[in-house]
């Protein structure tokens, strides 16, 4: 008889004989220690299910067990369904913080993408505009995911092949422009799984691309990092400012180094980008890798800093066994990094298995890219 993995409480802390083992989230403070300095933050993950997790945490780096504790359970911010919205891509308005601009990882049943806005204050979508992938596009297994934005324009990235940046208007969504990536030296065929974001001033926007001249599952473990120009992206076209390659380990069975979404630091001096099997942290001027963060608790799709950029909240699909004879269950999770000390901090804490579970719903559920309102 098959058993059902149940939350008992929010956090969860780790994994014991085969099953999640859950704690408190008075019985976690009770091992916080006065020290470093604390965050309370909302956050927003994508998930594949046609919504956002909205959860509110605090984020005590002094809590060597559980750092990062949620607020009672996760809320939803509802796109759309499964089947039609399913999204990898939060993007709050640097304009307004109430406000989140998102686009679809998968077409839904008439062929289509969709890229929206949402009211945070209301969860209302107010705007849902639908767009086929373009012809070029050969391969569709993934879509958009990694967002960046300048002032005026909502800049998705394709992550397929052939992949592109769309700009369209911040006001009401309508394209402006789609920028190919061969326009800037690569060719379909020699990438896989692009994604991208601004640097805080937007002057800049960063493209990643994981390098796989053999294929779509031969990922070699380099990304190739591409800064372009912001104004000329603005009006659809490229002007290189900066490029770097960086290392990883190439993809076999037990894993390796894909590059997903990225996040720059409040002072814009540093990138802090996730890698499946690891996190960078990179030097925003000269694209120099400073810092890796592995191993991992699970597979990194995103890496956003905190605001002082001391510590990185990483977004990882971590798996956990429910039972012998269901096999693997894969959670979405946020987990801590301490830069200066360089090492992971405490236990990973659920996001969706938590919600999930307390509503009755068995297997896997699969986060991507985050955001976060920070007070």
């Amino acid at each position: 008889m098959k058993k059902k993995v149940m939350v008992t409480a929010v956090a969860l802390t780790m994994l014991v004989g085969g099953y999640l083992s859950f704690t408190t989230v008075d019985e976690q403070a009770d091992k916080a220690v006065a020290g470093a300095k604390t965050y309370e933050a909302t956050f927003y993950v994508a998930g594949m299910g046609g919504h956002f997790a909205k959860a509110d945490a605090t984020i005590d780096p002094n809590n060597t067990e559980q750092p990062i504790i949620l607020k009672g359970m996760p809320g939803m911010v509802n796109i759309g369904r499964p089947n039609t919205h399913p999204t990898h891509d939060a993007r709050i308005d640097a304009n307004d913080r109430n406000i989140m601009f998102w686009s679809t990882y998968r077409p839904d049943a008439d062929g289509n993408l969709h890229v929206g806005k949402t009211d945070l204050s209301t969860g209302r979508v107010l705007i849902d505009k639908a767009l086929p992938p373009d012809e070029r596009a050969t391969w569709t297994g993934a879509n958009y995911c990694g967002s960046g934005q300048s002032n005026d324009y909502f800049m998705p990235v394709y992550m397929g092949n052939e992949g592109y940046i769309d700009v369209f208007s911040k006001d009401d969504l309508s394209h402006k422009h789609r920028v190919f990536f061969d326009d800037l030296g690569y060719g379909s065929g020699e990438y896989t799984f692009a994604h991208g974001t601004n640097s805080p001033d937007m002057k800049h926007f960063l493209l990643s691309l994981n390098l796989t001249p053999d294929g779509h599952t031969q990922f070699t473990g380099n990304t190739q990092l591409i800064l372009l120009d912001m104004k000329a992206l603005e009006q659809g076209k490229v002007k290189k400012v900066a490029e770097a390659k960086i290392t990883g380990k190439p993809r076999d069975a037990s894993g390796g180094t894909i590059t997903f979404r990225q996040y720059y630091t409040e002072d814009g001096k540093q990138i802090f980008q996730s890698g499946g099997d690891r996190g960078y942290i990179i030097d925003a001027k000269t694209l120099e890798v400073k810092q890796v963060a592995a191993p991992l608790p699970g597979e990194a799709h995103d890496f956003m800093p905190t605001p002082d950029g001391k510590y990185g909240v990483f977004a990882l699909r971590n798996k956990v066994f429910s039972a012998a004879d269901e096999g693997d269950v894969t959670d979405g999770s946020l987990a801590l990094y301490d830069v200066k000390a360089r090492k992971m901090v405490g236990e990973v804490t659920s996001v969706c298995l938590t919600c999930h579970n307390a509503m009755g719903m068995t297997g896997s559920a699969i986060l991507c890219g985050l955001d976060a309102n920070y007070k």
